[in-house]
């Protein structure tokens, strides 16, 4: 197992502040219950941590000119996943889609046509986020994003911790002495991309680029990442940032 040492390397113990203090700021009664929420402290073990998977289909990488076209969450424990408690949306652009991304994440215009507006979802999306980890992979993607869309609908925005299944694996496959070794090797370097990362670990090869299907490959890797690396009396501030 990995020892606590990496409690030193994130910014943990500023969340709760800063949730605190949002709470006490936003406006918007939805973000105010949001931030509100019964949030982990830094120093709960992470096998007693609520926690929620969350995968983004976009039409591009950049948040100032793409949007989100798909929303999915998983609530899960270190134990068992809550398949009966998934939710899915896909949501109507606030910008229109390309053949790229239609090429990407199969959804159509004719699906998005008949979407509804993120803003019609928030309730109960933020509500199946409150108080629960948000487990991502690759978090500058999903954080920007939903970020980003709130503060479109609602004129406030909403960041929150995550813990991002990508990162972990960097400082496993990509910080690590023996990374350093491949480089100067000049071998390619070790692939952290979600299906790449589920191998390593046995987990089965799923379709990928639909956001409910990435959320519980999401859920799934972190189980494995806990239970190969880290163990559940790992404090959430050694992984969320």
């Amino acid at each position: 197992m990995l020892s606590h040492r990496f409690a030193t390397r994130s910014h943990g113990h500023e969340w709760p502040a800063y949730l605190q203090r949002r709470a006490a700021e936003v406006q918007d009664p939805l973000l105010r219950r949001f931030f509100a929420a019964d949030w982990p402290a830094p120093d709960t073990p992470i096998g007693e941590v609520p926690l929620v998977a969350l995968d983004l289909e976009t039409t591009g990488l950049d948040v100032q000119r793409h949007a989100i076209v798909s929303i999915g969450l998983v609530p899960f424990s270190l134990d068992r996943i809550m398949l009966a408690q998934r939710r899915y949306w896909v949501v109507r652009p606030s910008r229109p889609l390309s053949g790229s991304s239609i090429a990407f994440h199969r959804i159509t215009h004719s699906e998005v046509a008949e979407a509804p507006d993120l803003g019609d979802i928030l309730p109960e999306l933020l509500e199946a986020l409150s108080g629960r980890l948000v487990v991502v992979h690759f978090r500058h993607i999903e954080r920007p994003f939903l970020d980003e869309a709130i503060k479109a609908r609602l004129g406030e925005g909403a960041r929150f911790p995550v813990i991002d299944t990508m990162s972990l694996e960097a400082r496993l496959y990509r910080l690590s002495l023996w990374s350093r070794l491949r480089r100067w090797m000049r071998r390619p370097p070790v692939s952290i991309r979600l299906g790449d990362s589920r191998q390593r670990y046995g987990l089965p090869l799923y379709q990928g680029h639909h956001a409910l299907v990435d959320a519980l490959a999401t859920a799934e890797l972190f189980q494995a990442q806990v239970a190969s690396h880290y163990g559940p009396e790992l404090p959430v501030s050694a992984l969320w940032t």
